[in-house]
């Protein structure tokens, strides 16, 4: 299983952590192998005109997922998960906890929409919210060890 991260804005960000929490997320869901998936790390201007020109909302979000799912020969291309650093960490802060917390929970999030999860009504919502704090959990508890 491949997860590949982009850098492209200025914070100093744990890549490696990014791309070994994005694996484990996959490998939790139970995805194939050969999977692949991509994180970027893109500036708040980027992701308020990918929100703009994907979802209609005028404003820069802290995650956007764009999903593939097409299977290239033996490789499943799963889609990207776009991360806004400089947005996550305002949330962090209005949250009061650390940015590495907060964009914990956004690659899981976003890997997890990938995957057909959603939050339109209450039940899905809870659903994701569950399934997000299973997944870091797993990963904090291997982390640790």
């Amino acid at each position: 299983m491949d997860v590949f991260v982009a850098n492209e804005q200025g914070l100093d960000i744990d890549e490696v952590r990014l791309s070994r929490l994005a694996r484990h997320a996959l490998t939790e869901e139970k995805i194939a192998e050969g999977a692949e998936l991509s994180v970027l790390l893109v500036t708040k201007e980027h992701i308020h005109q990918l929100n703009s020109r994907f979802a209609g909302d005028d404003y820069a979000t802290d995650v956007l997922s764009f999903p593939m799912m097409e299977d290239d020969d033996d490789t499943l291309l799963i889609g990207d998960v776009v991360l806004c650093p400089s947005v996550a960490e305002e949330n962090a802060r209005k949250l009061g906890h650390p940015l590495g917390d907060e964009l914990d929970t956004l690659v899981v999030h976003g890997t997890l929409h990938l995957l057909g999860y959603d939050h339109q009504g209450p039940e899905d919502s809870s659903k994701m919210e569950k399934r997000t704090r299973e997944i870091l959990e797993s990963f904090r508890a291997t982390a640790s060890t």
